[in-house]
């Protein structure tokens, strides 16, 4: 049998109802941010900036902040340790390099140029 008091047990209850209720919450509205997000993406897409790099750098960054609420929130690397955050950012300056890679292969005047 628990040695519990009854009156802890129900403020055991409580606490953990609340908590549930408290990361439900961030859940549904990281939720509805990763909904704008995807509108935006497409409201993005069917804009012309006149310039095919701004309109893939605007796509990459709205791709990248839903990335940061899915493994923040979703994932729970928003209270992770020092070591994800070291792998992560290594992660992140690889993934910039080679966007930036990318975009200047596609400007004018490069040896690569896709028409």
């Amino acid at each position: 049998m628990s040695d519990m008091h009854p009156a802890s047990a129900a403020a055991a209850d409580i606490h953990s109802t609340e908590d549930a209720r408290k990361h439900i919450r961030t859940y549904l509205i990281v939720g509805v941010a990763l909904m704008c997000g995807t509108v935006m993406t497409v409201w993005a897409s069917l804009i012309d900036f006149h310039s095919r790099e701004i309109n893939i750098a605007l796509a990459l960054f709205i791709a990248s902040t839903k990335g940061f609420l899915v493994a923040g929130f979703f994932m729970h690397l928003i209270s992770e340790k020092k070591m994800i955050y070291a792998i992560l950012s290594f992660t992140v300056f690889f993934f910039l390099a080679l966007m930036y890679l990318t975009v200047s292969s596609t400007m004018h005047g490069n040896i690569v140029h896709i028409r």
